[in-house]
């Protein structure tokens, strides 16, 4: 476990907020020179405590307006790496996890609208692992975090 003391937490919180942030603002900010912000940067990232940098795009603005999540039941040797492997050929999916249960794993779909998301359901349930589906269309997103606020 990776504990962080309040300069590196302000670092992270600061580019979680928006990764796109300068050094040089980052350290006015926690008081500290652009430098310093980018040598603490680069120790998180030796760590492993920041593994990258992304974009994160809007789906609905993209067209993209129906999300959906399908439970996979998979065959008694499917590993996670198999699942992996043919989940990533999907650019509908944006994200899968194993998961404990008499589910396999859940993966969350976003398409443009429920045909769509029947054609990726039919695609995904018929790869030679997957015994069957069960999935949900999402009517209201509650929550969505994207910004560490476990650290706060």
């Amino acid at each position: 476990m990776h504990m962080l003391n309040p300069l590196d937490e302000a670092i992270v919180r600061a580019l979680a907020e928006d990764g796109r942030r300068s050094y040089a603002e980052i350290g006015a900010e926690i008081g500290r020179s652009a430098p310093a912000v980018k040598r603490r940067v680069d120790r998180l990232r030796e760590r492993g405590i920041i593994d990258g940098f992304t974009v994160r795009m809007n789906p609905e603005l993209l067209g993209w307006k129906t999300e959906g999540l399908i439970e996979l039941f998979c065959r008694r040797s499917t590993t996670p790496e198999v699942i992996h492997c043919a989940l990533t050929r999907y650019p509908e999916v944006a994200t899968a996890s194993t998961v404990t249960g008499d589910v396999d794993a859940i993966v969350q779909v976003f398409a443009a609208d429920t045909r769509h998301f029947e054609q990726i359901l039919e695609r995904i349930a018929s790869e030679p692992f997957v015994e069957r589906t069960r999935s949900a269309l999402v009517l209201s997103p509650l929550l969505r975090r994207s910004d560490p606020t476990f650290l706060t």
